[in-house]
């Protein structure tokens, strides 16, 4: 009797215990909010306490943005421009327009760094220049080129080391990051610059991702994240989209070996062997629904938007256009994954779950009056992102007594 009261109480502790864990990550409550978009009464979903502002919709194809030491914004774009805009981020202005798609720009002392297709860019900056003339913009190391998943996303690490992601050109192509490999299917994950002795190049930091547009590092712990495209061969529902911890010489799998939710999975639309074994590949800390195109990856710090949502990872999902039910292009429209703005709830420096953030950017028919790209957590402890889809803008989500 005393053994199964033990027993008994051992169960109860540990449900307490259970419970208590789950309670630290609160639940988001959400609120309804009409937002005026391109002259259009929009409806979108944001958590209680918090509005979504539209600040302008005068960018070109904008994609990822960073914030300068001086609290100015940075966005790089599609249309080959780079924009500047100074608080309170309603006036783009254009720092410099460049070919080469310059998608992200990064900081270091008295330097920005731009991703373009072909390589790293560096030019001499200041704080608060205007003005940036494209003749002063210098490769500072070439990447490997060519067409398909053609983004290159730049960020300097806490170590102050420069990191870029780049992907693999199409679902199943035969592309890795290692020198056996010919430089230009060099692809495929996250490299990192090795600079001194008069030359810079780059070396592997993981592999295996298909397509990793947003990385950032944990403002705690310091460990890396980054989000990855799964592939379109598989369907509608497989494979899951990933959201991966990203350590110093891992393996993602892709495009050899998909993760299904449950379980690695050998994926056969490629013939060549593996570089890895099947045992080496880091499964994802937690996943999205297939389709969904994860894009930039953030970090709320402490102070920023709220204590609820502090040390979480923020990830815009642009959706993609597979429909039911096989994930082709010529289905439904009102079928394709919405795209949206979603929390992954941490916990003691492990991710937990997957939160919706803010949502309703897609119509029942299927149209979109906006996609997300590019997240950054402003000066203001605010949310920053860009719309590349629908409106070409910029919207801030804040927080209010």
């Amino acid at each position: 009797m005393h053994l199964l009261a033990h027993r008994l109480g051992l169960l109860f502790f540990c449900c307490i215990v259970v419970a208590a864990a789950q309670a630290s990550v609160e639940k988001l409550a959400y609120q309804e909010q009409v937002i005026t978009v391109d002259g259009e009464r929009r409806v979108a979903w944001v958590p209680q306490g918090y509005r979504l502002e539209l600040l302008t919709g005068a960018l070109e194809g904008p994609r990822l943005l960073t914030f300068s030491g001086n609290g100015d914004l940075f966005i790089g774009s599609k249309s080959g421009k780079v924009y500047r805009l100074p608080p309170p981020y309603t006036v783009p202005q254009v720092l410099v327009t460049l070919g080469g798609y310059p998608h992200s720009v990064a900081f270091r002392a008295n330097e920005i760094l731009i991703a373009r297709t072909d390589g790293v860019y560096r030019a001499p900056y200041r704080l608060d220049q205007e003005k940036l003339a494209p003749d002063v913009v210098k490769l500072l190391t070439a990447l490997p080129g060519g067409g398909g998943h053609n983004s290159r996303s730049v960020g300097v690490g806490p170590d102050g080391r420069v990191y870029v992601s780049l992907g693999i050109s199409s679902n199943c192509s035969d592309q890795y990051l290692d020198e056996a490999y010919p430089f230009n299917d060099r692809r495929g994950g996250i490299m990192v610059l090795r600079e001194g002795g008069g030359k810079a190049r780059w070396e592997t930091y993981a592999s295996g991702l298909r397509n990793a547009v947003g990385f950032a590092w944990h403002p705690a712990s310091g460990v890396l994240y980054a989000s990855n495209n799964g592939p379109d061969h598989l369907g509608y529902e497989q494979p899951p989209e990933y959201f991966s911890r990203i350590d110093a010489g891992s393996f993602h799998g892709m495009p050899w070996f998909q993760y299904d939710g449950q379980r690695m999975q050998r994926d056969g639309c490629i013939v060549r062997d593996p570089p890895r074994p099947m045992q080496d590949v880091v499964a994802p800390v937690v996943t999205f629904p297939s389709r969904n195109a994860p894009m930039g990856v953030t970090f709320v710090p402490k102070g920023a938007l709220d204590k609820t949502l502090e040390f979480d990872a923020i990830v815009a999902l642009h959706g993609s256009w597979g429909t039911q039910p096989d994930g082709g292009f010529f289905g439904d429209a009102a079928t394709r994954r919405p795209p949206k703005i979603v929390a992954v709830r941490f916990k003691e420096g492990r991710a937990q779950r997957v939160d919706d953030l803010v949502t309703g950017f897609q119509l029942q028919d299927g149209e979109r009056w906006a996609r997300p790209v590019g997240v950054a957590m402003g000066p203001d402890g605010a949310l920053y992102f860009t719309s590349d889809g629908g409106v070409h803008g910029l919207f801030r989500l804040k927080k209010y007594p």
